[in-house]
């Protein structure tokens, strides 16, 4: 950024709409502002942070008018933690401005015509939604302005989030309203044990010491799992902290531990260990049982999640007779979730323990039409795996955020299987893999679901028709 445009201060700039990423928008002399905390409608002051030729970024420095749709933040975090930045706006016009992204995303990436986009599903909550929550322990909390400029003696152990940007800062969470059940109870009740008993929280930027990372997941069927990190191999202070949550909260179904020696968080390789309960938790769907294991993916807003695949299995349109591929299976939630309704269904996906887990959930429901297959999806679907199998009558895909590689989408187009029902938590990357099968393929239906209130994101839903 240029020095005339640092601290540069953009005065009374009305804000127009919601853009990309939650960020807000207005102009100034010709030039795009994007501002984040702000709501359609404010006029305020601003910051600015990073300036281009053609666009600016900025922080609110001074409020001069409200708008009619801002609400007051529900949590006290709001503004640090960055996980629910959308608070400040009431839900109807989240609904609004996901759905608006939806239909920017395919009029200006995917270029293809499209149908009228159906209004978009919303979650009919919007508190306590998630079923999943990571926290963090470390010694270096984050501090307040107010509290540094005090000169004050504060207790710098934490455990809640990372600040945005700030790798080795934490926020210290109080209450957080995205997971309900017993989730505010374990970390708080944890953190004072741990406080009490002087139990080492984790350096982050020299990756030592012993508490780690706090993993809590909970089902609708009222089931827990329970997962702490350790990052140091001390036996005693081990036993002393499990024994606490055991004794503490009897009602965790699984309450599980896992060492962590290795320079980051992730544990698909390394051994969980069983400390009281089981080592899985079920979750049930239309009578369906889902067995979620410490290292299984699930969508991690239930009910929405239900949402999601009914409509899914509605575009699919399946009368019982037709082969199903299910692309980038995960545990294979959709594959069992259409089972049913189908003559076979066969996913892949690249993660070995996911397939595992697919399979697993197949047999405790009884069912047997159902293939997983691990392995890299532009290398398992090729020809040789389509001559060993039946051509699909339905492909039903939901890729990474980052979309299909393009030799998938070219096996696509060269299987020509009558439907395509394209899932996404991406639009962008979503509309920009439409355009490329548009070549054989036209949309039919579009329909949105917000599976995370409070935030940006939104899953999408297409249906794709082959061209006669």
């Amino acid at each position: 950024m240029s020095r005339k445009m640092k601290n540069k201060v953009v005065e009374n700039l009305t804000i127009e709409r919601i853009a990309t990423e939650g960020k807000c928008v207005g102009h100034h002399e010709g030039k795009v502002v994007f501002v984040q905390g702000v709501a359609p409608g404010d006029v305020v002051d601003v910051r600015i942070t990073r300036g281009k030729s053609s666009f600016m970024e900025g922080e609110a420095i001074k409020f001069h008018e409200f708008s009619k749709d801002r609400i007051d933040p529900f949590c006290s975090h709001f503004g640090t933690c960055g996980g629910c930045k959308w608070q400040h706006i009431n839900y109807d016009l989240q609904k609004t401005y996901k759905r608006q992204q939806v239909v920017d995303q395919f009029t200006r990436i995917g270029k293809v015509e499209i149908p009228e986009v159906e209004p978009i599903i919303g979650s009919a909550n919007t508190q306590y939604y998630r079923n999943k929550l990571d926290f963090t322990f470390s010694n270096n909390r984050w501090l307040t302005r107010e509290e540094i400029d005090s000169g004050a003696e504060f207790e710098r152990n934490a455990l809640g989030f990372h600040i945005p940007k700030m790798f080795d800062k934490i926020v210290d969470i109080e209450h957080c309203y995205l997971q309900g059940n017993i989730s505010n109870d374990v970390r708080n009740e944890l953190r004072k044990f741990a406080l009490s008993n002087e139990l080492s929280f984790y350096d982050i930027r020299n990756q030592v010491d012993l508490l780690r990372n706090l993993i809590i997941r909970t089902t609708s069927t009222g089931e827990s799992m329970v997962i702490v990190q350790f990052g140091g191999d001390n036996e005693a202070e081990i036993d002393l902290v499990m024994n606490f949550l055991h004794e503490k909260f009897p009602q965790i179904t699984a309450l599980l531990y896992i060492i962590n020696l290795k320079k980051n968080e992730t544990f698909n390789d390394l051994e969980v260990v069983t400390f009281a309960g089981k080592d899985y938790i079920e979750e049930e769907m239309e009578g369906l049982k889902f067995r979620i294991g410490p290292k299984s993916f699930y969508q991690t807003n239930s009910d929405q999640a239900y949402e999601l695949y009914k409509v899914t299995r509605e575009f699919a349109g399946l009368k019982g007779g037709e082969v199903v591929y299910d692309l980038y299976t995960g545990t294979g939630t959709i594959a069992n979730f259409v089972a049913k309704q189908a003559k076979q269904v066969i996913g892949i996906e690249y993660v070995e323990a996911a397939i595992i887990d697919a399979k697993l959930n197949s047999k405790v429901n009884g069912l047997e039409n159902t293939l997983f297959y691990a392995g890299d999806m532009k290398d398992m679907l090729n020809d040789e795996f389509i001559a060993t199998h039946d051509k699909p009558d339905v492909i039903i895909t939901d890729p990474p955020r980052a979309g299909m590689h393009d030799d998938v989408v070219n096996m696509l187009l060269k299987l020509e299987a009558p439907k395509i029902v394209y899932v996404s938590c991406n639009p962008a990357t979503q509309a920009r893999d439409v355009a490329l099968l548009s070549e054989k393929y036209s949309v039919d239906k579009i329909q949105p679901v917000d599976m995370f209130p409070q935030t940006y994101h939104v899953e999408n839903v297409v249906l794709l028709t082959l061209k006669s």
